[in-house]
């Protein structure tokens, strides 16, 4: 391990985890995939793919802790973290986008269209000439059933607070970073961290009700899949964040960070506001309007 000094940049040694994370993730997904599809064995799979993604995160944290205490970077390894971060939002910002895009064009523009209205009124009048544009809606051929749509002022309001107190926790413990009050900064770390996993308890708890009780499942036309892969896709984030911020508690416990040093915090606090923001857009987009 070489220690980047003025003018250098740090590059790491060959490392087994980017190909390990590949099939990690395809473990899971596939797995996933096979479990919706009714194949009973794609649990294993994804549990498989789960606990090779937990040894990937335990494996490559514990490098890049070793690589920032023994001094491995410099200010242009380091603007390097910051940048490539920025990118990384910004790429998961468009990813978001993408499925907001999607509500909107279904929403405002397709459904109207097959319910007569607009320049594109004929596919109504020769295909769905019983279709009556309204939302939510399963569609035309009102796949899945009757569903009732979930409110916004139930779990969801519960759940915009609680991710809204923890983007003021991480503040706070950003602040006793700063001032270099590790007890401020570690009481800050575990408040968010609670937070967060209760944020995702309510969300599957939400999800059973919504199966049990409103018959609102992924098969409810085009309505239940945006439901679930918007808020699907940010519970996966909200959890991963939960997981990022539990690394940098342990570290944060063992005195890794100084006021002057402390870019992995950052980083993490950057994506756990960043899922706040998201989840304002779910709630006033998917839930409330």
């Amino acid at each position: 391990m070489t220690v980047a000094g003025q003018g250098e940049y740090y590059i790491p040694n060959p490392s087994p985890w980017p190909i390990t994370a590949m099939a990690s993730l395809l473990l899971m997904l596939g797995g996933t995939a096979l479990l919706i599809n009714g194949v009973t064995w794609g649990g294993w799979l994804t549990l498989a793919g789960f606990l090779l993604f937990t040894v990937l995160l335990f494996g490559w944290f514990s490098d890049v802790v070793k690589e920032n205490l023994t001094d491995c970077y410099n200010a242009q390894v380091d603007r390097s973290f910051r940048q490539g971060m920025f990118w990384f939002i910004a790429s998961e910002v468009f990813f978001f986008l993408s499925f907001f895009g999607a509500l909107y064009y279904i929403r405002n523009v397709a459904l109207p269209w097959i319910g007569g209205e607009g320049y594109l009124g004929l596919t109504h009048e020769y295909l769905y000439n019983q279709f009556q544009y309204a939302w939510p809606s399963a569609g035309p051929e009102q796949l899945g059933g009757e569903f009732k749509p979930m409110g916004a002022w139930g779990i969801p309001a519960i759940n915009t607070l609680i991710l809204l107190s923890s983007g003021g926790t991480i503040t706070w413990a950003h602040w006793g970073l700063k001032e270099d009050n590790q007890r401020k900064l570690v009481l800050g770390l575990a408040a968010t961290i609670a937070l967060g996993l209760v944020f995702v308890v309510l969300q599957a708890y939400e999800y059973q009700h919504a199966y049990a009780n409103h018959n609102l499942t992924l098969e409810s036309g085009v309505y239940g899949s945006t439901f679930y892969m918007l808020t699907g896709f940010h519970g996966f984030h909200v959890t991963m964040g939960a997981v990022m911020l539990m690394a940098i508690l342990f570290r944060a416990m063992k005195g890794h960070f100084s006021p002057h040093n402390h870019f992995a915090f950052e980083a993490v606090a950057w994506y756990w506001h960043f899922v706040d923001v998201v989840w304002l857009g779910l709630f006033v987009f998917v839930y409330w309007l």
